[in-house]
């Protein structure tokens, strides 16, 4: 990949992490009940469902998903299944001494929290459709493909470790302001309503997006 078109790829990569999404929600929320620490873990899920949207992207599967109506919509279907379950969750945690709450809960657990990034990406056909029409303006046909694709996954995975680890440390500082049972309790529901707000923007997608 040439220097210059490496380049317009990381700002695009930027734009693409930066911007308000499920993953950004997940990291933020993760940041908030298990610290900074912990929540690396949670990215790294998102990390690895990315690679195999990537993956699938690379080797046809994700326009032939953008383009069947069964598959694009089984998948958007449990993607929103999945973030309306978090936001039951999150609404539903109690209030407590977050610190003894950090060393203790199960939900910050390195393969739960794995498994919970895995699932926000995993589960978004939004990312495929996403995926599908911006990298075909950084790829040179005519160009090895493999070299260009892992220069992209490499620049991907890097940008968005740095972001989604500002979100959850962001959201990690938080802990040492939320004294009282009523912030802890207003917090959660907040992010309660961002991970339902997600579901229902996911909802909304269309397959014709992908067209």
């Amino acid at each position: 990949m040439q220097w210059d078109l490496w380049l317009a790829f990381v700002g695009a990569s930027i734009a693409i992490s930066v911007s308000p999404g499920a993953g950004a929600i997940q990291s933020m929320s993760t940041g908030l009940s298990c610290g900074l620490r912990r929540g690396y873990w949670s990215i790294t899920g998102l990390e690895i469902g990315l690679m195999m949207q990537l993956a699938a992207v690379a080797v046809g599967l994700g326009a032939a998903v953008a383009q069947s109506v069964v598959a694009f919509t089984v998948i958007k279907w449990i993607g929103v299944a999945y973030l309306v379950f978090l936001a039951v969750r999150q609404w539903r945690i109690r209030p407590g001494d977050l610190g003894e709450q950090l060393n203790t809960s199960s939900e910050c657990g390195r393969l739960s929290l794995v498994v919970r990034g895995f699932l926000i990406n995993v589960t978004n056909p939004k990312g495929l459709v996403f995926l599908l029409a911006v990298l075909p303006q950084f790829v040179v046909p005519t160009a090895p493909l493999l070299p260009q694709y892992l220069a992209i996954a490499a620049t991907m995975v890097v940008v968005d470790l740095v972001v989604m680890g500002a979100y959850t440390g962001l959201a990690a500082r938080l802990l040492t302001w939320l004294r009282t049972p009523r912030q802890q309790r207003s917090l959660n529901r907040t992010f309660s309503g961002l991970f339902a707000a997600a579901a229902v923007v996911l909802s909304l997608v269309r397959r014709s997006a992908a067209t």
